[in-house]
């Protein structure tokens, strides 16, 4: 698939620039750095329980990962965090401290960071969206048999049961 200059439309061609091979304009000089995707998301506790959604679309559909999506261009990812998190539970949240970053290599639309804060309910009705086809809230020994939706899911919620141990 043909590539071209974001700045004058040229197509790109490839050379090795800084070790690596890279897409760059042969008329201008300008050099296409690839970027992680980011998202963000809310790590939402209640009565020891850790609110978790089920992926209604692809990819990892049907699998179970905290509440989480795209930070937008113009948008803090605390903001985000709390946007998508009302986006798939129906929860208005507040963000507190951040609590985890989560590389991930393992989604089709390509390789990203997530970042996980610590949330408090502040108002809303728990219900599922257009993302989720279940949104609801586990005990610790609950979340192992959970299929969950890639490396991320995996990472952050392990964590979050290792800490559980320490408290």
């Amino acid at each position: 698939m043909a590539h071209f200059c974001l700045l004058c439309g040229t197509p790109l061609e490839v050379k090795l620039i800084e070790g690596r091979d890279r897409e760059f304009c042969p008329a201008c000089g300008w050099i296409n750095y690839e970027h992680l995707k980011v998202s963000a998301g809310c790590r939402v506790e209640k009565n020891g329980q850790l609110l978790l959604v089920k992926r209604r679309n692809p990819p990892f559909k049907e699998t179970w990962h905290l509440p989480s999506g795209y930070v937008e261009g113009d948008e803090e990812p605390a903001a985000a965090a709390v946007r998508e998190t009302r986006e798939e539970t129906g929860l208005d949240v507040s963000a507190g401290r951040l609590v985890g970053a989560y590389y991930y290599d393992d989604d089709e639309r390509g390789n990203g960071v997530v970042l996980f804060y610590d949330a408090m309910i502040l108002s809303g009705q728990l219900g599922v969206s257009d993302e989720t086809l279940e949104v609801r809230f586990f005990a610790p020994a609950e979340l192992n048999a959970l299929p969950l939706a890639g490396m991320s899911a995996a990472h952050s919620i392990r964590d979050w049961l290792a800490e559980q141990k320490n408290v």
